[in-house]
């Protein structure tokens, strides 16, 4: 009776220390923004892979529907302090909601002056001429004011749909348990458009990046925002988060995890060169896939 008993607190201990083992694996797999992580016991081969995606595509417009925008769920989620903003997609440093409004604000270019208001005798600094110069009264004598102090250009924030250029860091696993490949997506990065014309720097700004887990979260609380727009019909309106779940969108591969930690048009030398070696990337992980099947 007494080994019997022994053997039963040993079995349920072992089996606590298992559970204890597999939930605390799971919960550091959790912190880096995965929404369902993997074990690491279950995972054969993982690639770790960057993908762009234009919400102004065909297939892309129904997360980018007109008041529903993508963009505008996470920013307005942002603003309301439900959403934490991160610096980079490793998701270690944070940045605050003022510091995201920053990041998707320009100030307006300041006008100047024509030539032909220059040839005119018009100047910009206003205490260098009489015309843009105030006048002030000393000892019966009209002499100029002192300039005033330059005025900082308004500031304004980029409209939802000016954000348009979204970035993905996933995990392409093979779960070995399941049998199949899984993308585990990690984190999604807001930016500026390089092509918009308000970003007169020409390169894409990071607005911020998200978990991939907390944006999940902030779908599913918000579902009468959170839409993916059904063309064919209003009745099938679709979460967000479901989107992502079903794969409803298109991108393609901008960077695939290297020692250089380099894009593929960096390593490949062009833009050009980097769409093509996109396209090849894309066709050899759905090879690498077919040859576990083959064998």
């Amino acid at each position: 009776m007494k080994n019997f008993l022994s053997f039963a607190a040993f079995t349920a201990g072992l089996l606590l220390s298992v559970s204890a083992s597999a939930q605390e694996q799971a919960t550091t797999a959790s912190s880096n923004g995965s929404y369902r992580p993997i074990p690491n016991s279950d995972i054969m081969f993982r690639k770790t892979i960057w993908r762009a995606v234009d919400l102004r595509e065909k297939q892309n417009k129904p997360m980018f529907s007109e008041g529903k925008e993508i963009s505008r769920v996470i920013l307005d989620a942002v603003k309301r302090g439900e959403l934490q903003a991160y610096k980079n997609d490793s998701l270690t440093t944070t940045y605050t909601p003022s510091e995201v409004s920053a990041n998707m604000s320009y100030a307006e270019a300041s006008a100047g002056l024509s030539e032909e208001e220059k040839a005119a005798g018009f100047s910009d600094d206003a205490a260098g001429d009489d015309w843009g110069a105030p006048k002030k009264t000393v000892k019966g004598k009209k002499v100029a004011a002192a300039p005033k102090k330059p005025v900082a250009p308004p500031s304004y924030e980029y409209r939802p749909k000016d954000i348009y250029q979204m970035e993905l860091k996933e995990d392409m696993i093979f779960d070995k348990k399941r049998s199949r490949m899984y993308h585990d997506i990690k984190a999604v990065t807001l930016l500026v458009p390089s092509t918009l014309g308000a970003n007169t720097a020409g390169i894409e700004k990071t607005i911020g990046c998200f978990k991939y887990s907390d944006l999940v979260r902030v779908f599913r609380a918000n579902p009468d925002k959170a839409i993916w727009f059904n063309s064919q019909n209003d009745a099938q309106h679709k979460n967000l988060a479901d989107a992502f779940e079903l794969w409803l969108f298109n991108s393609y591969i901008v960077k695939v995890s290297n020692p250089n930690d380099s894009r593929l048009d960096e390593i490949y030398g062009g833009q050009q060169q980097g769409i093509l070696a996109s396209q090849q990337a894309a066709s050899d992980l759905i090879e690498y896939e077919y040859n576990l099947w083959s064998f």
